[in-house]
C-alpha cells in the first residue's frame, strides 16, 4: 500500500514510554530539591503570613532540609560562579518585598520567639563552632579584626566581610536583603555578628527618619536580614546596637536604629542576640569619649577605636560562648 505524502514518518529511534516520563519527572524533581531546596525555604520564609506561604514551605522545608546535608548546591553554585561574577547586590531587595503590616491578619508566633530557659526548658547542649562571619559596615572595624585574634586558638574560621558604606536603609550601593543571602550561602556560617548603623537616615518607602514609620520599616528590612543570617535556627546571630555618637542629629538615627533592632529581633529570640552597646559604651544614651581613663571612641565620634573594640569583643565572646563550646 503506497503511503500517505500528508502523514509524517515515525521518528527513528526508541520511543518514550510512559514510565520513562515519570523516570524523568522525578529526575527533575530529585534535581530541583537537591540544588534549590535552600532556595526555596529561604523565598518562602520571608513571604508574608498566607496560604502562599504556608505552600511554599510545605515544600520548601523538606527540600531545605535535605539540600542542607548535601554539599552538591554548594558545588554547583561554585562551578557555575563564572557565568554572573561581581554580581550587582544594589537594587530592591527591600523595596520589592511587602511593608510591614499595618492591620489585618496576625502573623504567627514560632517556638524560636522563645529562649528555652524562659519557659522553663533546659538550656541546649553548646553548638560547635566551627566558622564565625564578621560583617557589617565601617562600625565592624576593627572589631572583626580582634575577634579573628580571640578566636584562632579554637580553631574556628573568622570571615571578615565588613561592607563600607553600606546601610539597611539605603539600598542602592548594597542591598543587605540579598547580600546577606549571598554571605549565608557562600559561607554557611554557624554564627555571624553583625554592627553596622554609621550610614543609616535615608528615607524609605518615602518616609522620612527617625519617627515610628520609618523605625518600622527598618526593623522589617533588619528582621529579613536577621531571619537569613540564622539559616532556620541552624545559625546564632549576634547584632550590636549603636553607642551614641558625639552629633545630636546622628544620634536621634542611632536611637531609633536601636529600637528597631530590638523590635527586629523579637521573632526570633532563641537565636538572635541583641548586644547593648550603648550602655556599655554611652549609658542613658550620653555620648562620652572614654571608659574611666581609656580612650574608646574614634576621633569623628561615631566609630570604636582599638581599645573600644577590644572591649566590644568581650561581650561577643561572652555571648558566643554561652551558645558555642568554646576552649578558651
Amino acid at each position: 500500500m503506497a503511503s500517505n505524502p500528508s502523514v509524517p514518518p515515525k521518528p527513528p529511534g526508541r520511543r518514550m514510554t510512559a514510565r520513562d516520563a515519570l523516570l524523568c519527572v522525578a529526575l527533575t524533581v530529585a534535581l530541583l530539591v537537591v540544588l534549590g531546596g535552600a532556595a526555596l525555604r529561604e523565598e518562602g520564609e520571608e513571604m508574608r503570613p498566607g496560604w502562599e506561604r504556608t505552600m511554599v514551605l510545605a515544600f520548601g522545608h523538606p527540600a531545605g532540609w535535605v539540600a542542607d546535608r548535601l554539599p552538591v548546591a554548594e558545588a554547583a553554585s561554585d562551578a557555575t560562579a563564572w557565568l554572573s561574577p561581581g554580581d550587582d547586590l544594589g537594587g530592591a531587595g527591600f523595596e520589592s518585598a511587602a511593608p510591614p503590616m499595618a492591620g489585618g491578619a496576625v502573623p504567627p508566633v514560632g517556638p524560636e520567639a522563645f529562649e528555652p530557659s524562659a519557659v522553663g526548658e533546659p538550656a541546649p547542649r553548646p553548638l560547635p563552632l566551627r566558622k564565625v562571619l564578621v560583617t557589617g559596615d565601617s562600625m565592624v572595624l576593627p572589631l572583626d579584626a580582634e575577634l579573628g585574634r580571640r578566636l584562632a586558638g579554637d580553631d574556628v574560621d573568622v570571615v571578615r566581610d565588613p561592607q563600607l558604606g553600606t546601610g539597611i536603609s539605603q539600598t542602592e550601593l548594597v542591598d543587605w536583603a540579598r547580600l546577606s543571602r549571598e554571605q549565608t550561602r557562600a559561607e554557611r556560617p554557624d554564627a555571624v555578628v553583625v554592627f553596622m548603623g554609621a550610614n543609616e537616615g535615608f528615607p524609605m518607602r518615602d518616609v522620612e527618619c527617625c519617627g515610628r514609620a520609618w523605625a518600622a520599616e527598618y526593623a522589617f528590612r533588619t528582621r529579613r536580614v536577621m531571619d537569613t543570617f540564622r539559616r532556620a535556627g541552624a545559625a546564632r546571630v549576634y547584632w550590636l546596637t549603636l553607642p551614641a555618637p558625639r552629633d545630636e542629629d546622628r544620634r536621634e538615627i542611632a536611637r531609633s536604629v536601636n529600637a528597631a533592632i530590638s523590635v527586629a529581633a523579637a521573632p526570633y529570640r532563641a537565636h538572635v542576640r541583641v548586644l547593648d552597646m550603648a550602655a556599655v559604651f554611652t549609658p542613658r544614651f550620653a555620648y562620652r569619649d572614654a571608659i574611666g581613663r581609656d580612650i574608646v571612641r574614634e576621633a569623628d565620634g561615631i566609630h570604636l577605636n582599638g581599645r573600644g573594640a577590644s572591649l566590644a569583643a568581650d561581650r561577643v565572646v561572652a555571648a558566643l560562648r554561652r551558645d558555642f563550646a568554646l576552649t578558651r
